[in-house]
């Protein structure tokens, strides 16, 4: 697969996308993707994130700036790129009366170089059902058939839209370990998710985005790592937080308390982790519930969202 020499299979720079009336959807991010990775854009309902992919896509100019997908503009130089990606959308538009098999051919004549359908269908786990109609099918099996139909060209560069939504644990975890397979065959996903664990799980780096600009970037282990770790424990008997040892000696930024339960956060979890379970060995007693662990992709999502929300100046782009 070549690129016509580009490191980066998607490059954003400067992306701008104002909407009739004056809306700004998206304000001027740049990031990129490299062959054979998985980048996810993450935000709230109205981050921006349609707005990118739809430009990403082809489907609509941006307003100012650029974008190129295999070193191509994906607007006005459609017919390079196209053939080269694969796109499942939110919710596929299927006649309802065909078959899986039927629907699966006909989408694949609208293909270049189609693989055969039945492969398709077998790479989602769907082999069973190619003779059922697809007003038959349920919500999961159609997001299945949406990621075998954008698999019909071998694509290059594939464009997931929440492309679990309606599945099952086991078809979740079906549909990662697909999507691992195709990035270490050399395809880039780019993946939108309101799934966090999934995004963890599966993005080699993402962007969070907030109301139109990147609020941070990196892989998901430096973005969780813009957040507080925290340290849960219930206190011994007869013992209160006052016994503990000076908290900001041993590296915790704050704490709180819930009956018996202690709650520690800090950026330097080894220290703190330490420094406690030091404490606990001297004064002979043993810590329950004790539960050690850096930040999820969750929390460091939700903390960026307050920070962002909370801060009066324009989100910046950070790399995290």
């Amino acid at each position: 697969m070549e690129n016509n020499g580009h490191e980066h299979v998607i490059e954003v720079t400067d992306l701008r996308r104002v909407y009739g009336g004056g809306f700004e959807a998206v304000g001027g991010i740049s990031f990129s993707a490299r062959r054979g990775e998985v980048f996810a854009l993450l935000g709230t309902n109205g981050a921006g994130k349609t707005s990118t992919v739809e430009v990403l896509e082809g489907l609509a100019p941006p307003t100012s700036g650029t974008v190129r997908v295999l070193g191509h503009d994906p607007y006005t130089e459609r017919a390079a790129v196209r053939p080269r990606t694969g796109v499942m959308l939110q919710e596929g538009g299927f006649p309802s009366e065909l078959t899986v098999a039927e629907t699966t051919r006909m989408w694949a004549g609208c293909v270049s170089g189609a693989r055969p359908g039945h492969e398709a269908l077998a790479l989602v786990g769907m082999t069973g059902k190619a003779d059922v109609r697809v007003k038959q099918l349920s919500g999961g099996e159609r997001r299945r058939l949406d990621l075998a139909l954008a698999l019909l060209g071998e694509p290059e560069v594939l464009f997931l839209d929440e492309p679990t939504t309606g599945l099952d644990a086991e078809g979740r975890r079906d549909t990662w370990d697909l999507v691992r397979a195709l990035r270490d065959g050399g395809t880039t996903v780019l993946l939108t998710t309101h799934y966090l664990e999934e995004a963890e799980s599966l993005a080699d780096r993402l962007a969070i985005l907030h109301e139109g600009r990147i609020a941070v970037t990196g892989t998901p282990a430096e973005v969780t790592a813009t957040q507080p770790s925290r340290i849960t424990f219930e206190l011994p008997e007869n013992f209160f937080v006052g016994d503990l040892p000076p908290l900001d000696q041993m590296g915790v930024s704050g704490h709180e308390t819930d009956g018996r339960v202690v709650r520690l956060r800090t950026r330097e979890l080894q220290r703190a982790a330490t420094g406690l379970l030091v404490w606990a060995e001297r004064a002979g007693v043993e810590l329950h519930r004790l539960d050690v662990r850096s930040a999820s992709l969750e929390e460091a999502f939700l903390g960026i969202a307050r920070e962002v929300s909370e801060s009066p100046a324009p989100v910046q782009e950070r790399v995290a």
